[in-house]
């Protein structure tokens, strides 16, 4: 029996043997759109499975037929439009709160498996997530431009941060749709598999993640994402910074074993696969 079992209302989580962290978008009777409580029930599941031992990957996926349709419209905004302003600005917080701020820079490696739909709001979870891989027959899209609002959160800055400038206004200006296939070409996602191949790709790219040292992972994917924001000068120092912290927190001595590996024992071809962990 999971340990996360009926923890939640509107996701779910599971943890394999093998340390991958599943956690679902479960409302599958509204295409997994996201409500307020959704989004508080994500802070908490993102915070559990961050400090449990056990989870070494985290891969976010929706269940049944959809990653998810974004924002669900009737919860999100018609309830809450003629509300006191303070409570819009609650919601828009605890979306934000797990959308970007806890899963652009979660402590462990995190994949998003888009087995269908993925609309408006659900490309700024998308695009926070380190890694991606769809289904060839998954629809993406930012539909808002139809419901006579522009995109949401941070969803222009995650289109304009992966996919780049005429791509993501065609799109949003647009409101058409684009499959997997055509995700994966234009740089949102890594790569598109038929839907019946995905869990076994994503399960096949967590394998390898499961193999590095976890924090030297961490130290890299975290500071890539810092010094897009930095100037030459300040990344190197970032940088350097990082590389000294994660040789000090690595209780493996990754960096040790892998030279020791590399210049003493002959073992390992550095560029051609990893040091041995041990």
């Amino acid at each position: 029996m999971s340990k996360y079992k009926d923890r939640w209302t509107c996701i779910k989580a599971e943890v394999t043997a093998e340390g991958i962290g599943w956690l679902y978008f479960n409302r599958p009777e509204k295409r997994n759109a996201m409500s307020p409580t959704l989004n508080r029930e994500m802070i908490d599941a993102l915070g559990a499975l961050e400090q449990d031992q056990d989870v070494r990957v985290l891969v976010l996926t929706g269940e049944g037929d959809a990653w998810t349709a974004g924002m669900d419209l009737k919860e999100y905004f018609r309830e809450v439009d003629g509300g006191p302003e303070i409570l819009q600005e609650k919601i828009r917080r605890e979306a934000s709160e797990w959308q970007w701020k806890l899963l652009r820079m979660y402590s462990k490696p995190t994949i998003a498996m888009v087995n269908g739909w993925c609309f408006g709001g659900g490309f700024s979870p998308l695009v926070a997530c380190d890694l991606a891989i769809a289904a060839d027959e998954a629809v993406f899209g930012l539909s808002e431009i139809n419901w006579g609002i522009p995109p949401g959160n941070l969803v222009s800055k995650a289109m304009a941060d992966t996919v780049g400038h005429r791509q993501s206004l065609y799109y949003i200006m647009t409101g058409d749709t684009f499959t997997g296939k055509e995700a994966a070409a234009m740089g949102l996602i890594n790569s598109s598999v038929p839907r019946s191949e995905l869990k076994a790709a994503v399960v096949a790219l967590a394998g390898k993640l499961l193999d590095k040292n976890p924090v030297v992972l961490r130290a890299a994917k975290n500071g890539f994402k810092r010094c897009r924001e930095l100037t030459w000068e300040q990344g190197e120092d970032y940088l350097y910074a990082k590389l000294d912290q994660a040789q000090l927190r690595d209780p493996e001595k990754g960096r040790e074993q892998g030279l020791k590996q590399f210049l003493d024992d002959k073992s390992i071809k550095p560029g051609l696969q990893a040091y041995k962990r041990t």
